[in-house]
């Protein structure tokens, strides 16, 4: 079953997969992870195994939010939330040694999306279900994290853009104060290493009162 409204965005449908309708679709997704995140700056050496194991959490979790835009019965993007105070430790430790209040902030776990269907609208449309989701489950605060990679990586395309400038026209700040570590194994490599990854964050209310 869908888990809401669907919405249009570029001619491709956005909407909410749930229960049965999400896990029929578990390959699918898990696949759309692993193509996504090997481009810079991921690098992600990914498995199915795992990548059906991460996003059945999403459905298993009370907050759990799972969206989707589907070209016809394909699936080509996918992004995912919860509240924080359902994440795990490492994801929540800079919020908790900030004195943040945890049951009020809304994680947004990704936003993963094919090279030939971006630049129409689908990830504004993958933040505004989330953040509808947020305001559903009463956290008025909304974030999500990026990984920092050296600008010397010699991985680094030449004409890499980073999405910073899409992200704070959607009304995200970059805090730089805010940090967690993250591990997985880059391509190319025997062994996971640790990541530093720097949230970016939004207050609703503030959006509510402009």
């Amino acid at each position: 079953m869908s888990g809401g409204p669907e919405a249009q965005a570029g001619g491709i449908r956005v909407l909410r997969l749930a229960g049965a309708a999400m896990q029929a679709r578990l390959d699918d997704l898990a696949r759309l992870r692993i193509e996504v995140f090997r481009a810079w700056p991921y690098l992600y050496e990914g498995s199915l195994d795992y990548e059906r194991h991460y996003i059945a959490r999403y459905d298993a979790a009370r907050s759990g939010t799972l969206i989707v835009a589907m070209d016809g019965t394909r699936i080509v993007g996918a992004a995912t939330a919860l509240a924080l105070a359902e994440e795990a430790d490492y994801v929540k430790a800079p919020f908790v040694a900030a004195g943040m209040m945890l049951a009020d902030i809304f994680y947004f776990g990704e936003s993963v999306l094919l090279p030939g269907y971006r630049g129409r609208g689908i990830g504004v449309e993958f933040f505004r279900q989330r953040e509808a989701a947020a305001r559903a489950f009463d956290c008025p605060v909304c974030c999500f994290c990026a990984v920092q990679r050296p600008d010397d990586h010699p991985l680094k395309p030449a004409d890499y853009v980073p999405l910073d400038a899409f992200w704070e026209k959607r009304g995200y700040r970059k805090r730089s104060d805010l940090v967690s570590t993250f591990s997985w194994r880059d391509i190319g490599d025997e062994a996971q290493t640790e990541k530093p990854m720097v949230y970016w964050v939004k207050d609703l209310r503030r959006e509510a009162m402009a």
